[in-house]
């Protein structure tokens, strides 16, 4: 239920929040009509990108340390490939953050 409320409120912050990135003047408004679709877009796809690479890592640093708690002596084993997990989640993300710096200049 917890996570239900976060995920709740973050859609909310996202939602809300871009609302300021779309003002524009109203000769522009004509020019680029489908420019805030392509904004709404690369914002909606930076806002799932780094919500879905948080809870990813934060599963995994969860589950390497009840794993390091559990056998201290396994801590070596389980750092490397912690790291290299955590690396590949939030690789993820950058690239979600190039294909919306890709749409972004489309506007």
């Amino acid at each position: 239920m917890k996570m239900f409320r976060v995920l709740v409120l973050a859609v909310a912050v996202l939602c809300l929040g871009t609302s300021f990135a779309f003002a524009s003047d109203a000769a522009d408004a004509g020019a680029k009509s489908s420019g805030g679709l392509i904004a709404l877009g690369a914002g909606l796809a930076i806002g799932i990108a780094a919500l879905g690479g948080a809870l990813g890592q934060g599963r995994a640093v969860t589950a390497a340390l009840e794993g390091i708690a559990r056998n201290p002596g396994a801590s070596g084993k389980v750092l490397v490939p912690m790291i290299l997990g955590l690396a590949l989640i939030e690789s993820l993300v950058i690239y979600a953050l190039i294909i919306a710096f890709g749409l972004s200049s489309k506007v």
